[in-house]
């Protein structure tokens, strides 16, 4: 039986030790990063190969491809995207214009992404920056405001739908506010909960149609001061699934990122007792894998029923002429780009 986790792998191919764990852990997907990144065939290669180490040919393979400092596919084999910022500056002035850039850009890159075997991005970023928060998230938040986060949310989510390729939003409930990288430490929120509910959650309340989301390394004060959301019952159970409705299959963030405590197995045991049904591990270390595969549950019940539901968003990519598609995407964007990181 296939298990609640998401792995990364060391390379650009699998060893043999890393094809006989996947085998027996049986992980319901993996993840790819820029390590793993060479050329299309390499990575056409490497996804085959995880793919047939757990023998599903249609296992879920994830990416971080969000556009801007975000992106594991890079020139000169992928074009560069703009960050999420570059369409809410568009949206300012002209929202319609922005939304259309926004879809397209997604579109683009899920074609990227299925010529390749990936269907899942870990994309759109809903998070509502605020002033004096730490840049982690910074451009890769759409906009300053839920109504333009929301609209270019939803461009996003559709394009990456429509272009045969699941999108996963986050860092739900909100990792706008944090003034530490959750890579590095543990952010705190101070804020009440009823400024949270009127803000930093709006956005994944409106878009909680959304068949995939991954939890935020946030620690919301006023809602659970003990645990950050990823290992927080009050903020799994009465936040995301009961004020926001999210019913979709809820991921971790990056069990190895800073922000947890604790051993690697003792942070996924920690995560899926709070109720995330996948737990997500990405820098492809054994030692850490083999704890956390100790802990892992078997993908059953309502978790399962949850991943069905979201892998049955999964269709054939429907008729996109591409070329057209990034000139007009070009013809959009072009007046903006100069004042607009593109990294």
């Amino acid at each position: 039986m296939r298990t609640r986790a998401i792995y990364g792998c060391a390379g650009q191919a699998l060893g043999a030790d890393e094809r006989a764990f996947f085998a027996d852990a049986q992980p319901w997907g993996f993840i790819l990063f820029g390590r793993n990144i060479a050329d299309p065939d390499q990575v056409r290669a490497l996804v085959n190969a995880l793919r047939e180490s757990i023998g599903d040919a249609s296992a879920p393979v994830l990416i971080d491809q969000e556009g801007g400092r975000v992106a594991r596919l890079k020139p000169p084999h992928w074009k560069a995207r703009v960050p999420a910022a570059a369409f809410g500056a568009l949206h300012n002035d002209a929202p319609e214009t922005a939304h259309e850039a926004a879809y397209l850009q997604a579109r683009l890159i899920a074609h990227d992404l299925c010529e390749l075997g990936i269907n899942v991005d870990c994309t759109p970023v809903l998070d509502l920056p605020v002033e004096g928060a730490h840049d982690v998230i910074g451009d890769r938040a759409f906009a300053h405001n839920a109504t333009t986060i929301i609209d270019l949310g939803r461009a996003v989510i559709e394009g990456m739908i429509e272009g045969g390729v699941l999108p996963v939003m986050k860092h739900i409930p909100g990792h706008g506010r944090a003034t530490a990288d959750s890579h590095m430490a543990l952010p705190r929120v101070s804020t009440p909960a009823d400024e949270l509910r009127a803000t930093d959650f709006v956005p994944f309340r409106s878009l909680n149609h959304c068949p995939l989301a991954m939890t935020a390394h946030v620690v919301y004060e006023a809602i659970d001061p003990d645990h950050p959301a990823t290992t927080s019952a009050r903020v799994i159970r009465g936040i995301i699934r009961g004020e926001l409705e999210f019913a979709g299959l809820l991921l971790s963030d990056d069990l190895s990122m800073q922000a947890l405590e604790g051993s690697l197995g003792a942070r996924a045991h920690a995560a899926q007792f709070a109720g995330c049904d996948v737990v997500l591990h990405c820098n492809g270390g054994m030692e850490e894998m083999v704890d956390i595969a100790a802990e892992v549950k078997p993908l059953d019940d309502i978790h399962l029923k949850r991943a069905q539901s979201a892998l049955a968003h999964l269709s054939s990519p429907e008729p996109f002429d591409v070329e057209a598609g990034e000139a007009r995407l070009a013809e959009l964007l072009g007046p903006n780009l100069p004042r607009i990181e593109v990294a």
